[in-house]
């Protein structure tokens, strides 16, 4: 098994040690939809420095007995546990293979000291009957091997946040079985970021693609720190039916110093929308593919990158499966206008009904 695994080299074989975020990215790539390039810190490594540190009875010890209620002591103890993750040692093999992987990178891109967003990517999360988007971290902007070999063990220790701590008691996830993968990918410079649904979330209609969208980078909209723009987009016709464009007061931003930070938008800025018709659409439309490759409703990470020109900067960071709706029966008309029975197989085919 591979310690580092490219996003467009990705097989069968490396499935069982990548998360659910990079196996993902290596299938949009095979789909020929548009993706930042970067690698897989597989699962594999995880295990190396768990197991070389001797850790583990320790991490047990402070988690058993947990009350989730307690939210004192879940954050008290969780805190604990990430503490001692970030003293475990990098096994020799483990950061010479990072570091190649990220030297490859930036000859890939031809940029030294290539920005690059360091991702969870946790074996458990994504599964049919559980979603665990959001319970870990992701760095942006991480430039230099130092720097991706400290924020990949970050990202390890992140299963342990207070929010991923509880969610696993409650689903009845075993510690044992915990892994993290962690995905390297290129950083883009995002003009306007979101996420975008192949149904709509307020009432799991399938006719039409939701797109939520906001100035720079999309940590705000994914957090609920802004209120995004909202586009709703007819599947058949492909014509956007409906647009709400929020007062956006700020936007998450690189700045002159070289981090993101959250900077406040002028009044001009903050009224006018994040995307144009034409990169609505567009965006409805790579969605749908996902959708169409994956065989059900997908829930999609955009961004468009400013540095790459209009028309070709589009990139996709994410799909993953629609979890809310996607579990619900999908009530099927038995009226008899055709019409009716034609628009509905259109929107809803049978690839979305296996």
């Amino acid at each position: 098994m591979r310690i580092v695994v490219w996003f467009d080299s990705v097989t069968d074989q490396d499935r069982a040690a990548l998360g659910g975020k990079s196996i993902s990215l290596g299938e949009m790539i095979r789909a020929g939809l548009p993706v930042p390039p970067g690698f897989a810190v597989t699962s594999r490594a995880f295990r190396m420095a768990r197991d070389s540190s001797g850790a583990m009875p320790a991490i047990h010890e402070r988690l058993a007995g947990l009350d989730v209620s307690d939210i004192a002591a879940v954050s008290a103890r969780a805190a604990a546990v990430r503490e001692l993750i970030m003293s475990w040692p990098v096994p020799v093999r483990v950061e010479a293979d990072i570091r190649a992987g990220y030297r490859q990178l930036c000859e890939r891109t031809g940029v030294q000291d290539l920005p690059v967003a360091v991702r969870s990517s946790a074996t458990c999360e994504d599964s049919p009957d559980a979603s665990f988007a959001g319970e870990h971290d992701t760095y942006l902007w991480v430039r230099g091997e130092d720097e991706v070999i400290d924020h990949v063990r970050r990202c390890w220790a992140s299963l342990f946040t207070d929010r991923a701590v509880c969610y696993r008691v409650q689903m009845g996830y075993a510690r044992a079985a915990l892994e993290m993968c962690v995905a390297v990918q290129k950083m883009v410079r995002p003009r306007s970021a979101g996420v975008a649904f192949t149904l709509n979330p307020a009432d799991g209609d399938r006719s039409t693609v939701a797109i939520d969208s906001a100035w720079g980078f999309g940590e705000g909209v994914v957090s609920g720190e802004v209120t995004p723009d909202n586009f709703l987009i007819d599947k058949v016709l492909g014509s956007i039916t409906r647009r709400t464009v929020s007062a956006k007061t700020h936007a998450h931003r690189l700045c002159d110093d070289g981090h993101v930070r959250r900077v406040e938008l002028p009044p001009e800025e903050a009224a006018a929308p994040s995307l144009s018709d034409a990169e609505i659409i567009a965006i409805a439309r790579y969605a749908r593919a996902a959708e169409k490759h994956y065989g059900c409703p997908q829930d999609v990470e955009w961004a468009l990158d400013a540095d790459l020109p209009d028309g070709a900067n589009i990139v996709l960071l994410q799909a993953r499966p629609e979890t809310v709706w996607s579990k619900k029966k999908v009530v099927v008309s038995t009226g008899a206008d055709p019409l009716s029975s034609i628009v509905a197989t259109l929107v809803n085919p049978l690839y979305a009904r296996k």
